[in-house]
C-alpha cells in the first residue's frame, strides 16, 4: 500500500473481545514499526468490554504492568475509508521484549494452534458468513433502521429480497469498495430475515488470514455504516423476537500436495473429517464462552431460531450445529453453525480448529448423524448461561489443550469481571454497552 497522502495511521491489536486497542502514528513513524518502536502495556489485552483493567489482574500491579512491544502482522496496512481524513491501519500482535509471543494475544492464540496443523504437513482454510444489522439508534433504544428510499422505518420480513438490497445500494456499493480498498474479500450479499440485517461472505483463506479479515471487517461495517448515518451491530440478537446474528465457519485442511483430507471422492468424507466432527462436538459444551461471549450472547439461543442449540452433526442439514455442506467432492468442508455474530474471530477459529484438531489426535468417530429437525431430538447442549460458560471454560481438559493457561486465566477474570457489571444493570440497557463495541 502507497502511504503517500495519508497524514497519520492507527497501530491496533485485538483484545480478548476483539476490539482494536492501540495508537494513532504520525505519518513519518511508519517505517519505524518494524524496530519495535511501539510499546503497549500487556495488559491493554486483556481489559473489560467497557476498557477498563481486570481487578486483581496479574498483568496489572503484580508486575508493574510491564510493556509488550507491537510489531506488524504480515496482513500488512489498509486504508480506513469511513474515516474523513486520509488515514490508514496496520494491524499489529503483541510480543515480549524478548520477542517471545504474549500468550494473552487472541490472534497469537490461533497462530499456535496453526502451528500443530502445519507440524502434520496441513493447511487450514477457513470463511466466515458474517450477519449484521443496521439499524437507528438515535432515541432511548434500538429501531430498525430507516428506508433511504421511501424515508419511512423498515416493516416485514425481507429474507433474499433485491428490493431491499437496492434500497441500501449506497451504503452497500460503498461497504464493497471499501472492501476492495481493504483488501477484505466479500463476496454475495444477501438480505436477512431480520429487519435491516444482512449478511456478507467472505472468501475461503489460509485460517489466520480468514480471522484477519473478519476482524477488519467488522470495523469498516460499523465505521461506514456511521459514515451513512446509521449504526452497524453484530450483537447476538439485537431485537428481541427477530433473527439473531451469528457468524457460521466452513473450514477444510489441505495437505502438502494440495490435496483436502476431508475428500475420499464422495459425500460421506473421510474418516478424518469424521474425528474433526467429534471433536468439534466434545468441545462445544466448554467451547460456549468463546461462541457466545457476552451476556447477551445467550438471547440468541432459542429452540427453533435458527440458532443450534445442541450438539449434533449431519449432512445438508441446517439444523445441525455441524453440518457437512453438499457439492463437489474436493470441497469437503465442516460448518460450524454454533458461533454468535459478536465473536472475537481469533478465538473463534482457535477453539473450532483446535477441537477438531483433537478429534483428529484422539481418532474417536462421532455418533451418526442426525435427520431431520435437530429441535426436536433430545441433545446435549451448550453450556445454559453466561456464569456456566465461564465455569466450563476455565476448567475443561479440552480447553486446555488449546489455549495456553495465561489466556484461559485472563480471559475468565476478563468475563466474570463483565458479568458482575452487567448484573448491575437492567437488561434493556444492555444494547448500549455492546451495541458497536462487539
Amino acid at each position: 500500500m502507497d502511504f503517500e497522502g495519508f497524514r497519520t495511521f492507527r497501530v491496533a491489536a485485538a483484545d480478548l473481545n476483539g476490539q482494536m486497542r492501540g495508537k494513532r502514528v504520525p505519518h513519518g513513524q511508519y517505517d519505524k514499526l518494524k524496530d519495535g518502536t511501539v510499546r503497549m502495556p500487556l495488559s491493554v489485552l486483556n481489559v473489560d468490554v467497557w476498557g477498563a483493567d481486570i481487578e486483581d489482574s496479574p498483568l496489572v500491579f503484580e508486575s508493574g504492568d510491564a510493556d509488550g512491544v507491537l510489531y506488524p502482522t504480515d496482513h500488512g496496512p489498509v486504508p480506513m475509508p469511513w474515516l474523513n481524513s486520509p488515514s490508514a491501519l496496520v494491524p499489529m500482535w503483541m510480543f515480549h521484549e524478548t520477542g517471545e509471543p504474549f500468550e494473552g494475544d487472541p490472534r497469537h492464540a490461533l497462530a499456535r494452534v496453526l502451528e500443530r496443523y502445519a507440524a502434520r504437513g496441513w493447511e487450514v482454510q477457513a470463511a466466515v458468513e458474517m450477519e449484521f444489522y443496521l439499524v437507528n439508534d438515535t432515541q432511548d433504544g434500538l429501531l430498525p433502521p430507516t428506508n433511504p428510499l421511501t424515508g419511512r422505518p423498515l416493516w416485514g420480513n425481507a429474507i433474499l429480497s433485491i428490493r431491499q438490497l437496492d434500497a441500501f445500494d449506497a451504503y452497500l456499493t460503498d461497504l464493497y469498495e471499501a472492501c476492495e480498498a481493504m483488501d477484505i474479500p466479500a463476496e454475495s450479499a444477501i438480505s436477512e430475515s431480520g429487519l435491516g440485517q444482512f449478511e456478507i461472505n467472505l472468501t475461503h483463506r489460509s485460517a489466520l488470514a480468514a480471522a484477519d479479515d473478519a476482524w477488519l471487517f467488522k470495523t469498516l461495517v460499523r465505521g461506514m455504516a456511521r459514515k451513512h448515518g446509521m449504526a452497524a451491530t453484530f450483537m447476538a440478537k439485537p431485537f428481541e423476537g427477530d433473527a439473531g446474528n451469528g457468524m457460521h465457519v466452513h473450514f477444510s485442511v489441505l495437505d502438502k500436495a494440495g490435496n483436502n483430507i476431508f475428500d475420499n471422492g464422495g459425500p460421506e468424507g473421510t474418516d478424518l473429517l469424521r474425528h474433526a466432527v467429534q471433536g468439534c462436538l466434545k468441545g462445544m459444551h466448554p467451547s460456549t464462552l468463546i461462541f457466545a461471549p457476552h451476556g447477551s450472547s445467550y438471547d440468541r439461543f432459542e429452540p427453533g431460531a435458527h440458532a443450534p442449540t445442541g450438539a449434533c452433526w449431519a449432512y445438508e442439514n441446517r439444523t445441525a450445529a455441524i453440518r457437512i455442506p453438499g457439492g463437489p467432492a474436493k470441497a469437503r468442508r465442516i460448518e460450524h453453525r454454533v458461533p454468535c455474530g459478536d465473536i472475537n474471530p481469533y478465538l473463534m477459529l482457535a477453539v473450532i480448529l483446535g477441537a477438531a484438531l483433537v478429534g483428529i489426535e484422539d481418532g474417536e468417530n462421532p455418533p451418526p448423524p442426525i435427520s431431520g429437525s435437530a429441535y426436536d431430538l433430545d441433545l446435549p447442549g451448550l453450556a445454559p448461561d453466561w456464569a456456566s460458560a465461564i465455569d466450563a471454560f476455565e476448567t475443561d481438559p479440552l480447553i486446555a489443550r488449546i489455549f495456553p493457561e495465561m489466556l484461559i486465566r485472563n480471559l475468565v477474570m476478563t468475563k466474570r469481571q463483565e458479568l458482575r457489571r452487567l448484573s448491575e444493570m437492567s437488561h434493556d440497557d444492555w444494547w448500549q454497552v455492546y451495541l458497536e463495541t462487539v
